[in-house]
Formats: structure tokens, sequence, C-alpha cells
């Protein structure tokens, strides 16, 4: 599958785009314009041949972009998603095959620690190791006033965006080799905050804190671990849940006028994951903000 858009700057889609909403939890298939994900320029040069690696929200937005460009460095690449997000994540792993490289769907939430263990084992036991783990799964729900953020709301966005990262992290760590990576997935509002967005922020800060601390606690075994910090992404994320008028108008504000492509967020990812690249970096959060240069 291939999109039509020729790959270059004047060519990315540009707001204002169509005010409209997109069923929960977001199937990219519903998006206009549909993401750039494939990288079609991107030439891979063998950085992650021979890898596997795990993938959490794998299924679409910047997880799906990770896969494929893991794909063309030679990885095989395992999937989580939700069970309702199946049809993304088989168009996903159709993209990885005709790549020549394998790729596993595992349906799950990752706020269930047991579904983390068993989604590591399952990996470990198709391709017989696993040496990166992609902590990217998210969910967020713009609400205005604190006043009206439930408590299991809170709790909800935390279990999924910051204990799931801790499970998958917990689990995977006694099947990581020397030389391993774990890259987690932050985000501006974790850095600058998010009025809105009160617990979503709240755990990318804590998650952008948890890399620090994790990449400490794991140096001596010499297994890095770092962290993505998108602004405006181009995803199902924000269509699923936020307003007509803010989709129309979403990343406008950059100094590129517009969000990022989900392919051109995934090479910090190879980066990250590849000891060709950064086999002296620990513990860092890279943010990729469209010009923005203010967050941190």
């Amino acid at each position: 599958m291939q999109y039509n858009n020729n790959e270059t700057e004047m060519e990315r889609p540009t707001p204002p785009f169509p005010a409209k909403r997109i069923p929960k939890p977001g199937l990219e298939k519903d998006l206009d314009p549909r993401p750039q994900y494939q990288g079609l320029e991107y030439r891979g040069s063998g950085k992650l041949e021979g890898k596997v690696a795990l993938i959490t929200g794998g299924d679409s937005g910047i997880g799906r972009a990770v896969a494929v460009f893991y794909a063309k460095e030679g990885a095989d690449v395992a999937i989580v998603h939700l069970p309702e997000e199946q049809e993304d994540a088989e168009e996903t792993m159709e993209v990885i095959r005709a790549l020549g490289r394998g790729a596993i769907s595992l349906p799950g939430d990752v706020g269930d620690p047991e579904f983390c263990r068993n989604a590591v084992k399952t990996t470990v036991k198709t391709w017989g190791h696993l040496d990166i783990l992609v902590n990217n799964a998210a969910r967020q729900k713009h609400i205005k006033d604190i006043q009206d953020l439930e408590e299991k709301e809170f709790e909800h966005t935390f279990r999924t965006n910051i204990f799931g990262y801790f499970y998958m992290a917990k689990a995977a760590i006694p099947e990581l080799p020397e030389g391993g990576a774990i890259i987690n997935t932050g985000s501006i509002t974790g850095l600058e905050g998010s009025p809105e967005l009160l617990d979503y922020s709240a755990t990318k800060g804590a998650i952008h804190a948890f890399t620090k601390s994790l990449a400490k606690n794991l140096v001596s075994k010499r297994i890095r671990v770092n962290c993505v910090a998108p602004g405006p992404v181009w995803t199902p994320l924000n269509p699923a849940e936020n307003k007509p008028e803010e989709i129309a108008r979403f990343g406008e504000k950059t100094p590129y006028g517009r969000p990022a492509q989900p392919e051109e967020i995934a090479p910090a990812f190879v980066f990250f994951a590849s000891n060709l690249d950064s086999s002296y970096i620990t513990g860092e959060v890279l943010s990729l903000l469209g010009g923005d240069t203010t967050a941190g």
C-alpha cells in the first residue's frame, strides 16, 4: 500500500484539514488526509539487521511508521494494539511483510501487566530473542476544567501511558541483551504542559523522568534507554477526540505551520535503536518540534 503524496516539503499536508472527528479509538482509514508513514524515499542500510522489536501502539500513527522503518532496516516486528485496532494492525503487518520481514499482531491492553508479560513471551517464542522495546501506546482526552476530570479517567490515562511503559519494560529487560534498547515516546506536553491535557501531560512528564531514571538503572547492563518527544503529529489520536474546529487547525501554530507526519518522526526511533548510531547515548529526551526551540 502506498499513498499518492510526493515526499517533498511542499507536498506535506497543511492546515486547514477537514473539520471532522473520527470514531474512537481512531483508525487511520478514517483520517483525511491519510498520514504519511511509509518513508518511500527512505533507504535502509541494515542498521537493525537480525534484530527483533516489540512496539506498543504499533498499529497506527508514530508506532506504525516506526514499525515500517525498523523493517526497512532489517528488523522483525511485534505490534501491540487494542483489539478494536486490528484493521490498522493488519495494514501495518502487510507493509512489513512486503518488505521481507516478519510481523505479528498482539492485541491487548498495556495497562494489564499479565498481558505485557505474555506479549514479551510471545515475541521471544516467535523469533527466539528480543532486542528493542518501543513504548508508544497512549490515550488522551481534552478536558478544559480540572473539576470535569474524573478520577477514573485520570487513572485510566496513567495506567495506559506510564504504568504500561513500566509493565512492558519490566517484562522485556530480562530478555534484552547488552546493546539492547528501550525507546519511549514522550511529548512536548510533558515538557511545557497543556491546559486541557492535565493527565496526559503529567504522564508524558513522568515518561521523561522514567526514561532518565531507567537509563541510569540499566547502564551497567549496557541497555540504552532514550525518549522521543514530538510536537503535534498527524495521527488518529487527536481527530478521535478533539473538537472539529481544533482538528482543522491542528499543528498550524508550529513554525512549520503544520503537524509532523509519522514518517518524519520515525528516523529518530531508528537512531536510538541502532548501536551504529547511538551506542554512547542513553537517558536522552529528543524533542522534534517543527522549528520550536523552547521545550525543555
